[in-house]
Protein backbone atom coordinates (compact mmCIF):
# COMPACT_ATOMS: atom_id res chain seq x y z
CA UNK A 1 0.00 0.00 0.00
CA UNK A 2 1.31 3.65 -1.00
CA UNK A 3 2.02 6.42 1.47
CA UNK A 4 -1.51 8.34 2.13
CA UNK A 5 -0.37 12.02 1.23
CA UNK A 6 -1.09 14.23 3.96
CA UNK A 7 -3.12 17.21 2.83
CA UNK A 8 -3.76 19.18 6.17
CA UNK A 9 -5.41 22.73 5.84
CA UNK A 10 -5.68 21.76 2.29
CA UNK A 11 -9.37 23.05 1.29
CA UNK A 12 -11.68 21.17 -1.02
CA UNK A 13 -14.85 21.63 -2.65
CA UNK A 14 -16.78 18.35 -3.81
CA UNK A 15 -19.43 18.90 -6.04
CA UNK A 16 -21.59 15.62 -6.98
CA UNK A 17 -25.54 15.19 -6.83
CA UNK A 18 -24.58 11.74 -5.53
CA UNK A 19 -24.74 11.48 -1.73
CA UNK A 20 -22.67 8.91 -2.29
CA UNK A 21 -19.86 10.33 -3.72
CA UNK A 22 -20.18 13.06 -1.41
CA UNK A 23 -19.76 11.60 1.49
CA UNK A 24 -17.01 8.98 -0.30
CA UNK A 25 -14.75 11.85 -1.26
CA UNK A 26 -15.27 13.80 2.07
CA UNK A 27 -14.36 10.67 4.70
CA UNK A 28 -11.28 10.09 1.98
CA UNK A 29 -10.17 13.87 2.38
CA UNK A 30 -10.56 14.39 6.03
CA UNK A 31 -8.55 10.89 7.11
CA UNK A 32 -5.96 12.61 4.89
CA UNK A 33 -6.38 15.95 6.95
CA UNK A 34 -7.62 18.30 4.13
CA UNK A 35 -11.02 20.46 5.32
CA UNK A 36 -14.08 19.21 2.84
CA UNK A 37 -16.65 21.77 1.31
CA UNK A 38 -19.94 19.75 -0.20
CA UNK A 39 -21.85 20.89 -2.83
CA UNK A 40 -24.71 18.99 -4.07
CA UNK A 41 -24.53 20.78 -7.85
CA UNK A 42 -23.67 23.74 -9.69
CA UNK A 43 -25.64 26.20 -8.44
CA UNK A 44 -25.16 24.92 -4.73
CA UNK A 45 -21.07 25.51 -5.26
CA UNK A 46 -21.19 29.24 -7.21
CA UNK A 47 -23.32 30.51 -4.05
CA UNK A 48 -20.93 28.17 -1.48
CA UNK A 49 -17.21 29.13 -3.80
CA UNK A 50 -16.73 32.90 -2.34
CA UNK A 51 -17.36 32.09 1.39
CA UNK A 52 -14.96 28.51 1.28
CA UNK A 53 -11.82 29.85 -1.56
CA UNK A 54 -11.51 25.86 -1.86
CA UNK A 55 -7.91 25.32 -2.85
CA UNK A 56 -9.15 22.42 -5.48
CA UNK A 57 -12.53 21.30 -7.12
CA UNK A 58 -13.60 18.24 -7.37
CA UNK A 59 -17.05 19.00 -9.94
CA UNK A 60 -18.84 15.77 -11.12
CA UNK A 61 -19.76 16.34 -14.91
CA UNK A 62 -23.68 15.06 -14.62
CA UNK A 63 -25.67 17.15 -12.83
CA UNK A 64 -29.10 18.51 -12.61
CA UNK A 65 -29.86 22.19 -13.57
CA UNK A 66 -26.21 22.78 -14.20
CA UNK A 67 -24.02 20.59 -15.38
CA UNK A 68 -20.08 20.16 -14.61
CA UNK A 69 -18.58 21.59 -17.69
CA UNK A 70 -21.14 24.47 -17.48
CA UNK A 71 -20.21 24.72 -13.63
CA UNK A 72 -16.23 24.68 -14.56
CA UNK A 73 -16.69 27.32 -16.83
CA UNK A 74 -18.39 29.94 -14.28
CA UNK A 75 -15.61 28.76 -11.71
CA UNK A 76 -12.71 29.71 -14.23
CA UNK A 77 -14.60 33.17 -15.66
CA UNK A 78 -14.11 34.48 -12.39
CA UNK A 79 -10.87 36.34 -11.82
CA UNK A 80 -10.52 34.97 -8.07
CA UNK A 81 -11.12 30.91 -8.96
CA UNK A 82 -9.05 31.39 -12.37
CA UNK A 83 -6.09 29.64 -11.10
CA UNK A 84 -8.13 27.11 -8.61
CA UNK A 85 -7.69 23.66 -10.02
CA UNK A 86 -10.98 22.27 -11.25
CA UNK A 87 -10.71 18.14 -11.57
CA UNK A 88 -13.68 16.76 -13.39
CA UNK A 89 -15.10 13.65 -11.87
CA UNK A 90 -17.34 11.31 -14.29
CA UNK A 91 -18.55 7.46 -14.59
CA UNK A 92 -17.41 8.12 -18.39
CA UNK A 93 -13.96 7.55 -19.90
CA UNK A 94 -14.46 9.17 -23.23
CA UNK A 95 -12.14 10.80 -25.04
CA UNK A 96 -14.91 13.75 -26.28
CA UNK A 97 -15.50 13.94 -22.02
CA UNK A 98 -11.58 14.86 -21.39
CA UNK A 99 -11.59 17.33 -24.33
CA UNK A 100 -14.31 18.99 -23.34
CA UNK A 101 -13.56 19.51 -19.91
CA UNK A 102 -9.88 20.80 -21.11
CA UNK A 103 -12.23 23.23 -23.14
CA UNK A 104 -13.81 24.57 -20.51
CA UNK A 105 -10.75 24.89 -18.34
CA UNK A 106 -10.31 21.91 -16.22
CA UNK A 107 -7.00 20.51 -14.94
CA UNK A 108 -7.43 17.06 -14.80
CA UNK A 109 -10.09 14.58 -14.78
CA UNK A 110 -10.39 11.91 -12.72
CA UNK A 111 -12.65 8.69 -13.04
CA UNK A 112 -15.54 6.82 -10.69
CA UNK A 113 -15.62 5.04 -9.04
CA UNK A 114 -12.10 6.46 -8.01
CA UNK A 115 -10.29 4.95 -5.15
CA UNK A 116 -8.63 6.95 -2.08
CA UNK A 117 -4.88 6.66 -3.50
CA UNK A 118 -6.18 8.17 -6.88
CA UNK A 119 -8.40 11.13 -5.41
CA UNK A 120 -5.70 12.22 -2.64
CA UNK A 121 -2.66 11.81 -4.95
CA UNK A 122 -4.68 14.21 -7.03
CA UNK A 123 -5.11 16.93 -5.04
CA UNK A 124 -1.55 16.38 -3.70
CA UNK A 125 -0.47 16.89 -7.33
CA UNK A 126 -2.42 20.18 -8.11
CA UNK A 127 -2.08 21.96 -5.05
CA UNK A 128 1.48 23.64 -4.78
CA UNK A 129 2.06 24.19 -1.13
CA UNK A 130 4.06 27.29 -0.31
Amino acid sequence: MSEIPRLSGIKVMVIDDSNTIRKTAEIFLLQAGAVVVLAEDGFDALAKINDHQPDLVFCDILMPRLDGYQTCALIKKNPKFAATPVIMLSSKDGLFDRARGRMVGSDEYLTKPFTKDGLLKTVAAHVVRP
